[in-house]
């Protein structure tokens, strides 16, 4: 099993960038989904992006398609999500998940109960 670690977040302003990237130790990285979620104060836990074992294929939530894009390397077992023209509500701590099943739909994928690790989360904020 793996073991997720996430870095990058920060203080960005509005209109700006940032990059967030999961560092995953242990075994056979390449063979899990990874998938970005996000926190914002007194709100629930959301998806916002998803990419495949290979990284063939991503999925989005609306909240992202067009700003923000996930990606993978698996020669070093990481994990990112570049975000840009972040929007103070993107403000949230950001958590990178694996999952350890074959890719499905964006149902399955977009599920927190799809996913076996998390890591601790990073602090993204977004000033106006």
């Amino acid at each position: 099993q793996v073991q997720l670690a996430e870095h990058g977040g920060g203080l960005v302003q509005g209109g700006g960038s940032l990059s967030v990237s999961c560092a995953a130790s242990g075994r056979s990285f390449s063979r899990y989904a990874m998938g970005w979620f996000r926190q914002a104060p007194g709100k629930e836990r959301e998806f916002v992006a998803a990419i495949s074992q290979n990284g063939g294929s991503t999925y989005y939530a609306d909240c992202a398609k067009g700003r923000f894009t996930i990606s993978r390397d698996n020669a070093r077992n990481s994990a990112h999500l570049q975000m840009n023209s972040l929007k103070v509500e993107d403000t949230a701590v950001y958590y990178c998940a694996a999952r350890f099943a074959a890719w499905g739909s964006y149902e399955d994928l977009s599920s927190q109960g799809a996913y076996n690790t998390w890591g601790q989360g990073t602090q993204v904020t977004v000033s106006s």
